[in-house]
């Protein structure tokens, strides 16, 4: 296991990880851009229409259709469903590590433009505003989930790093805004190679 800044070599198998609302997506798209590589998000093998999760099975098979390839940047956690189908196959793995403060804001700020813009995301599914604001229920709300889980997410992303069975990774934590900035703006653009 080792870190990395933008300068140094990242791989070209590499997976975005983070708490809601850091810019898992945004992100992972602007570093797949920037080497020329696919980029795919996790929800969008994950959800169905009707915000019907894939079974496992399914899951795995069209994340293992994605890794298959030579070179790509998938966004997302989803750590409990399938880590053991990704992380084995991935070379680096940029952790968004940034306050929950920063994640419940930017959580509020995009669910609320998905829903005011109906912005269609995964398989014709929507944002569903009246779900976000049930802050006392997080299998609903994507706000309180947030807040539920950021510090069991970073101590699980933590002990990952220090895991033997992910040794072949290179991790990049980035923890402010800033950071990601100053990191993203430092990384070179490498052409897709041919053939991969």
């Amino acid at each position: 296991m080792s870190t990395t800044t933008a300068n140094q070599q990242i791989g070209r198998r590499i997976i975005v990880i983070g708490s809601s609302g850091c810019g898992k997506s945004t992100l992972g798209g602007a570093v797949a851009e920037r080497l020329g590589i696919p980029f795919v998000e996790l929800d969008a093998l994950h959800w169905d229409a009707g915000w019907t999760p894939a079974p496992d099975e399914l899951f795995h098979q069209r994340i293992r259709d994605v890794i298959a390839e030579d070179a790509w940047v998938l966004a997302g956690n989803y750590t409990g469903k399938q880590q053991h189908v990704s992380w084995p196959r991935a070379d680096t793995i940029i952790w968004l590590d940034l306050s929950l403060a920063t994640a419940l804001r930017r959580s509020w700020l995009r669910s609320w433009r998905r829903w005011r813009t109906q912005e269609e995301l995964w398989n014709g599914n929507r944002e569903r505003m009246r779900e976000h604001l049930a802050l006392w229920d997080p299998d609903q709300s994507l706000l309180a989930y947030t807040a539920r889980t950021h510090r069991r997410r970073r101590e699980q992303f933590e002990a990952a790093m220090r895991d033997p069975r992910w040794s072949h990774i290179t991790f990049v934590r980035l923890r402010s805004p800033d950071a990601v900035s100053r990191w993203f703006a430092e990384l070179p653009s490498r052409p897709a190679e041919d053939g991969g």
